[in-house]
């Protein structure tokens, strides 16, 4: 049984507001524990629960902030940019039987601990096929592509709220109570060591591969918090203005929607200025 793990960071134990999260800060180089020990206890939890092999993919800004030493000998780890399918990278190569979402988070125009949907601020929302997505719902549909089940979630409680709605039967364990955007109460990493431990032993027998979902085409628009971010998407084909503020697009599959999305992301965060960005 191979497991992989999309490890994110603003859904880790302890992490609530933006330098918890931001490379090169005191508060980062803290929270690279913390976000370390809850990655290591699911991997902990999934060999206790019969897995053969776990990797963790790095899907946190540079991709480079878990701590290698800390973790399980068992374990391998896929670190830095840049990768095909980003945040579940790795899921595409017909191996992997269950893959978790760990720190994960509400997306774009939701409440929750440092919500948003790739960009921190500029984009104010997404939706897939007319629904509010988070990364959690953009990543699920292209697992389900190549038929892994999403097993276990971890972050705030409304993360974990989030996640019943694209994957109802994995298991979630919830490291925070969302209060605001940048607070909540936060339960201590012995504790949500031991959480994510147990319920990660507990979704290995969810680790079963199933035929790979085939549910498109897809409708993704996104929404910007500036119109000059919409205009400068458009250059990636097939996407195209429908309002002010507002883009969308069509995909025959969501390995392609994500990949256009991540073309949009990335120059929509291009086009920003220190200033009047």
């Amino acid at each position: 049984m191979k497991i992989l793990i999309s490890a994110d960071m603003e859904g880790a134990t302890g992490v609530t507001w933006p330098a918890d999260v931001l490379p090169g800060t005191a508060q980062w180089e803290r929270c690279r524990a913390l976000f370390t020990s809850d990655v290591n206890a699911a991997v902990l939890g999934f060999f206790d629960g019969g897995a053969d092999e776990v990797l963790i993919n790095e899907a946190h800004w540079t991709m480079r902030n878990l701590l290698l030493e800390q973790l399980d000998e068992r374990a391998q780890m896929l670190t830095g940019r840049h990768k095909s399918l980003s945040m579940v990278e790795g899921v595409q190569h017909g191996d992997v039987d269950g893959i978790a979402f760990l720190g994960y988070h509400a997306g774009a125009g939701m409440e929750g601990v440092l919500a948003h949907t790739y960009l921190a601020n500029q984009i104010t929302g997404v939706w897939l096929d007319g629904v509010r997505a988070s990364e959690g719902l953009l990543n699920a549909h292209v697992v389900a592509e190549y038929g892994v089940p999403v097993v276990l979630v971890t972050g705030d409680d409304l993360a974990c709220e989030d996640a019943l709605g694209y994957a109802p039967g994995a298991l979630k364990v919830a490291v925070k109570d969302h209060v605001s955007r940048y607070a909540a109460v936060c339960r201590t990493p012995a504790r949500t060591a031991a959480d994510i431990r147990a319920a990660a032993k507990d979704a290995a027998a969810l680790a079963v591969r199933h035929e790979p979902a085939v549910a498109g085409p897809f409708t993704v628009e996104v929404e910007f918090d500036a119109e000059h971010l919409a205009m400068a998407s458009t250059v990636v084909p097939g996407v195209r203005r429908t309002g002010e503020r507002k883009v969308a697009y069509d995909s025959a599959t969501m390995y392609e929607g994500i990949r256009t999305f991540k073309a949009v992301t990335t120059i929509a965060s291009a086009a920003v200025e220190e200033q009047y960005g």
